[in-house]
């Protein structure tokens, strides 16, 4: 499969005269939890041809290449990319975190020390918390549940304890995460829904894990009460961003 996304990626190049900069794998595959049916979450950083970015018109940043129900494929344009880093997108930071990498160039090399400038803490937290309480308050309050939906609330609810004890962004892999952050008395019981997640479809239902549901509702109002008290930040400059841009626009 990584074979064939290699391909796909260099026809991508050919067929939209762009250059690739980065690409990697994103989502439950690249968070160490997939299903035996996860697809394939293929992200990538592109730069277009210089003439481009001088054009008086709006033009698209962004290239979307749904395949089939096993491969997804979308990128992004370079200056979308660092527009976004300027904001502390964490997306653009977990695509550099990614353990699974279809291409990587010397920007990789030069993006990643420059990524780390730009990480906002209380930014990062409000991102990782409102997506671990609206995806708990959507999936996970019934009798029956899907089994990766707690991964889609634990995943971001121990990015946010990361963040609040190590002020850097999280890693990718769920497996980081619980070793440094999960509580050890919950270790078993998400251990036995990360064997169900992984061995089962994504569509199953199991029943709702008590311990789990009261874990995730006594954090989310105590890391929403340490977000409150951390002091506002403010985004560094462009310099940074405008030195790579210049660099690799093509």
């Amino acid at each position: 499969m990584i074979n064939m996304i290699v391909e796909r990626l260099k026809e991508i190049e050919q067929r939209e005269n762009i250059r690739i900069l980065h690409a990697v794998e994103s989502g439950s595959r690249a968070w160490g939890f997939a299903s035996p049916d996860s697809d394939y979450d293929v992200r990538f950083i592109y730069v277009r041809p210089r003439d481009f970015y001088l054009k008086l018109e709006k033009t698209r940043d962004v290239l979307e290449f749904p395949v089939n129900d096993l491969l997804d494929i979308n990128g992004w344009d370079l200056q979308k990319a660092l527009r976004l880093l300027h904001k502390s997108n964490p997306s653009v930071f977990e695509w550099f975190k990614s353990p699974i990498v279809y291409k990587q160039t010397e920007f990789s090399n030069e993006f990643i020390p420059t990524m780390e400038n730009y990480f906002l803490k209380k930014s990062g937290l409000y991102h990782y918390l409102n997506m671990a309480n609206g995806n708990y308050r959507e999936y996970l309050r019934g009798e029956e549940v899907k089994a990766k939906k707690y991964f889609y609330v634990l995943r971001p609810l121990l990015a946010c304890k990361w963040i609040l004890r190590t002020n850097t962004p999280p890693p990718m892999l769920f497996s980081e995460l619980k070793a440094a952050e999960l509580r050890s008395d919950l270790k078993e019981p998400v251990d036995n829904l990360l064997r169900i997640k992984m061995e089962v479809p994504e569509l199953k239902l199991i029943p709702r894990v008590d311990v789990i549901n009261v874990y995730i509702e006594s954090e989310i109002p105590k890391i929403l009460e340490e977000i409150k008290n951390i002091p506002e930040e403010h985004n560094q400059g462009y310099d940074e961003l405008n030195h790579l841009f210049l660099k690799y626009i093509w």
